[in-house]
């Protein structure tokens, strides 16, 4: 793909909202945008930066003999319940 036709909406100035300098510096190279507070979009720079250091993290887990696993984002209340909280 050219990068004529590439989205990706660079800042000169460091945003308002922005307080980390790592933040910061991936809303200005157009990685991430800000929904509202907390929650960012990946722009597609941040997704194939993101698709990178999955590769990285996964090779290097391979080699160590790791495995992979994937958990749920939702908990069955049960477990929170029986825990307490």
């Amino acid at each position: 793909m050219k990068y004529s036709l590439f989205f990706c909406p660079t800042l000169k100035e460091v945003p308002r909202e922005a307080e980390i300098i790592s933040q910061q510096l991936m809303i200005r190279a157009g990685m991430i945008k800000r929904v509202s507070s907390g929650i960012y979009t990946l722009l597609p720079l941040g997704v194939k930066v993101f698709r990178k250091l999955e590769t990285i993290v996964r090779e290097e887990m391979e080699r160590c003999g790791f495995q992979e696993l994937s958990m749920p984002m939702v908990i069955p209340s049960d477990l929170w319940e029986s825990s307490e909280r």
